[in-house]
């Protein structure tokens, strides 16, 4: 597997993440499942960040996430069109 392949696959686990974290949002995680929230927080936040200071919520809604996700999204097929190109 290529470098740019293994970026691809960590893209899509970071966006795994992500979604986790923003469900585990919903619910008040006790015992160790608040052990794994505060850590995927500490993994996810500085991320989500960059986009919350530019992204006010809409009412009780957060959608950081989604714009976080999508720019993922973006790229990872950047790097995938990159990659067909070399080879």
């Amino acid at each position: 597997m290529s470098v740019v392949g293994i970026l691809i696959q960590l893209i899509d686990f970071y966006q795994l993440l992500i979604i986790a974290y923003v469900i585990m949002s919903w619910f008040r995680p006790r015992g160790f499942l608040a052990d794994v929230y505060r850590t995927l927080g500490s993994i996810v936040e500085p991320w989500l960040g960059l986009f919350r200071r530019f992204i006010p919520p809409l009412g009780m809604i957060d959608i950081s996430p989604i714009v976080a996700i999508i720019v993922l999204t973006l790229i990872q097929r950047g790097l995938a069109t990159f990659a067909l190109r070399l080879g």
